[in-house]
């Protein structure tokens, strides 16, 4: 007698994951300011876990960073949320991501016209750009961010002062960028973005 037999996929870690992402959701960005629906609508349609090495699947709806591997990490969803709220962003942006992983410009592309993602400001082409997101804190905004902003554009990125990271949000004045920070954050301190460093005795 022949059996016949059905293969049925087995996807409980996918399952998980879902539940993972809801609970990201739920218990790290509404309890904590972020409730745009369109946001919280980006996070619930973008796997988290594609962004993180298989290995480490396991950690990515954690309410930390992860890290990537070569110095890069994928920053709490809380700090992304922040960011995302403090850019406001719409459908009129156009939008630059300086990264060294694409989930904060997958979100940002749910939201805006466009979204690009470099792993480096010396990599950007095109532009000039209505917002650009940095992820990650940086001791000093070079120059160079203003040839590639819109004059009515804006920086939404980590500052980073004594150790402490804060979220800030920077506008183009006179051709220079001028940086306010919004409150305290979680941020990973970009080497690209370093302060010179200097001697005293």
């Amino acid at each position: 007698m022949r059996v016949a037999m059905t293969v049925v996929e087995d996807r409980p870690a996918a399952d998980e994951l879902q539940i993972a992402r809801r609970a990201m959701i739920d218990s790290q960005l509404r309890v904590s300011g972020v409730n745009s629906p369109g946001i919280l609508a980006a996070f619930a349609s973008i796997p988290r876990e594609d962004f993180v090495p298989a290995e480490r699947r396991a950690l990515a709806y954690i309410d930390r960073a992860v890290p990537l591997g070569e110095g890069k990490w994928l920053s709490p969803a809380l700090t992304y949320g922040q960011m995302l709220e403090a850019a406001a962003v719409t459908a009129d942006d156009t939008v630059l991501v300086l990264s060294g992983n694409g989930y904060l410009a997958a979100l940002a592309g749910k939201l805006a016209g466009s979204a690009a993602c470099v792993d480096s400001l010396a990599n950007a082409q095109g532009g000039p750009f209505s917002l650009i997101l940095i992820d990650g804190a940086a001791e000093v905004l070079p120059e160079a961010l203003a040839g590639v902003l819109a004059d009515d554009g804006r920086i939404v990125t980590g500052i980073a002062d004594r150790g402490v990271t804060r979220l800030a949000i920077a506008r183009k004045a006179l051709g220079k960028v001028v940086a306010t920070p919004l409150g305290e954050a979680d941020f990973a301190i970009l080497p690209e973005f370093a302060a010179a460093k200097t001697w005293s005795f």
